[in-house]
């Protein structure tokens, strides 16, 4: 499942000597090293999760060279060089060893009821991971559950299998205190009856027993398409135009293929806006407008920032 010369995927944990762990948040390599985001530090009380202020703010004090400037995105993010990990936290193989284990406290034990509910709706267990707090065993009472599903048509399965989960009733949609912890966390530029009707008909996330829970995508080998453009920010743009494309909607980053002669390419790199809009559905974009220095063509960026500050996809209802 895993290119051996270069390991490292989304949803993925890396650790370095100095005690930080860094989500991974790229397929490819960034000058040899992997393009990831610092989430944890390590202190005298265990592992501290941080916000992405004080995550830069750390890294440009005390660990500069973990901070990097892609000149081919023309976006500064976080990147480790491979000799610097010490450890690579794999979901599909974290997830066995809870899973096989003892049930440690009440979040493991919503973790293989959701497993058993999975499987009892047609879901192979062999394709799942699990990332966030758990996959370094820092999870608290009040944590959600993040599973990692590998491959496109293993995460549709899986999302159909969550919507008819919840609509037998054997697991529970959002509630209004969940989701709308939801919209506090992600909501970016929407009004909160926005973000509530986008989310619930992605089927990406529902509760049980009151825990909610993520199911994101990684892709397998075959189905990564690595961008090698190079480009350039030109700017802001706001439009409408139809989606003729959702085949990568639910990626990392989540792209659409619009009717838009000037930017035909919507990308988002903003978890809120993926498996936004559906094929046929008209929608409003605001974003950064990247061109490629050699073809001139244009796509635009939902999450130019990490805060995608002015930025947002919705769909036109």
């Amino acid at each position: 499942m895993r290119n051996a010369d270069f390991p490292y995927l989304p949803k993925d944990f890396i650790q370095t000597a100095e005690g930080l762990i860094f989500a991974v948040v790229s397929y490819q390599q960034h000058d040899e090293k992997v393009g990831c985001f610092l989430r944890y530090i390590k202190t005298d009380q265990g592992w501290k999760k941080i916000d992405t202020e004080q995550a830069n703010q750390l890294l440009q004090q005390s660990h500069p060279h973990y901070l990097y400037q892609s000149s081919q995105f023309d976006a500064s993010f976080h990147a480790v060089i491979v000799t610097d990990i010490v450890h690579h936290h794999r979901p599909e193989d974290h997830l066995p060893s809870i899973s096989q284990g003892e049930e440690n406290d009440d979040l493991e034990r919503k973790l293989h009821s959701l497993q058993a509910i999975l499987v009892q709706y047609g879901v192979d267990c062999g394709c799942l991971g699990i990332t966030g707090s758990m996959l370094i065993n820092q999870q608290r009472e009040t944590s959600d559950i993040d599973l990692v599903v590998y491959g496109r048509d293993n995460f549709h399965n899986t999302r159909r299998a969550v919507e008819l989960a919840v609509s037998d009733g054997v697991l529970d949609a959002l509630d209004d205190s969940l989701m709308a912890e939801n919209f506090q966390r992600r909501a970016g530029e929407l009004s909160y009856e926005e973000f509530s009707w986008h989310e619930y008909r992605k089927w990406n996330k529902a509760s049980i027993q009151g825990t909610k829970f993520d199911i994101g995508m990684v892709c397998l080998p075959d189905e990564i398409e690595l961008d090698e453009q190079q480009y350039q920010k030109q700017g802001k743009r706001t439009f409408i135009a139809k989606v003729v494309d959702d085949h990568r909607a639910f990626d990392f980053p989540a792209v659409y293929i619009v009717d838009d002669e000037q930017t035909s390419e919507v990308v988002s790199y903003t978890h809120t806006y993926v498996g936004q809009a559906r094929a046929g559905e008209t929608i409003e974009v605001s974003g950064a407008i990247e061109q490629d220095s050699e073809t001139g063509k244009c796509r635009i960026i939902v999450g130019s920032t990490r805060e995608a500050s002015g930025e947002f996809i919705r769909v036109c209802r």
